[in-house]
């Protein structure tokens, strides 16, 4: 079941979010040879990892222990702005310096796969990893989470890897995405909405009565799920 936090404001999500972050993988690579975490892109989310990135007990956490993977990517170029993986390198990575053997971005356009060739190639790869010990997720206003959008076979793929995403509804049309079977393997699932343009499907995440069922409200990780939203994504609740 679906917790919910609710702060006051966007910078109150980041802050918040990033304190417990920080604090959780600290508290993770201490006790574990290996930690793996899974990002998202976003405002919310990238402002979340630029916000781990200057925080004063960041140097607790044992950067070594920790691989890194994305829960979706755009399948455009690998230098684009567009991409999750450039987003979080220049908000986190390459702040701490982390080694490149423990990133895993998903496939680029221009490395010579074809969108069904990346899926398989990352779902691959993904066999390597452990459960998500922590897996962030931003928040659509239609509801969806990663690259699963509501009513798009993407959403109801099944199995767990990574599924070719065709016809998005939101451009880029192609992109790569973790099943959600692969994300609610995951120990941890955190949601960050911040805006009144996520209140509606904040509300149907949480499966308030006249809301219909979206992609968001199917997340469930194995010990923990919880949304934080600000005051205005939570109006509806």
């Amino acid at each position: 079941m679906t917790a919910t936090e609710i702060l006051a404001d966007r910078d109150a999500v980041i802050e918040h979010v990033s304190d417990r972050a920080v604090s959780l993988l600290a508290e993770l690579t201490a006790a574990r040879e290996r930690v793996d975490v899974c990002l998202t892109g976003g405002t919310v989310g990238i402002g979340v990892l630029a916000a781990i990135a200057l925080h004063p007990q960041t140097s607790k956490i044992d950067l070594a222990r920790i691989h890194w993977w994305w829960g979706d990517e755009r399948f455009v170029a690998a230098d684009s702005d567009d991409r999750n993986e450039k987003q979080a390198r220049e908000a986190l990575l390459d702040v701490l310096g982390v080694d490149e053997s423990r990133i895993n971005a998903l496939p680029a356009s221009d490395e010579g796969l074809s969108l069904e060739q990346g899926a398989t190639a990352a779902a691959n790869e993904l066999e390597e990893a452990t459960p998500f010990a922590l897996t962030f997720l931003g928040l659509g206003p239609d509801g969806h989470v990663a690259s699963l959008f509501p009513g798009h076979p993407a959403a109801s793929a099944e199995g767990p890897g990574v599924v070719a995403v065709t016809d998005s509804p939101k451009p880029p049309p192609e992109r790569l995405s973790m099943t959600l079977e692969t994300i609610n393997a995951s120990e941890r699932i955190w949601i960050a909405a911040a805006g009144a343009d996520k209140a509606d499907a904040v509300a149907a995440v949480m499966q308030r009565p006249g809301t219909q069922p979206v992609p968001g409200g199917s997340v469930s990780g194995t010990q923990e799920t919880l949304l934080f939203a600000d005051e205005a994504a939570a109006s509806q609740l």
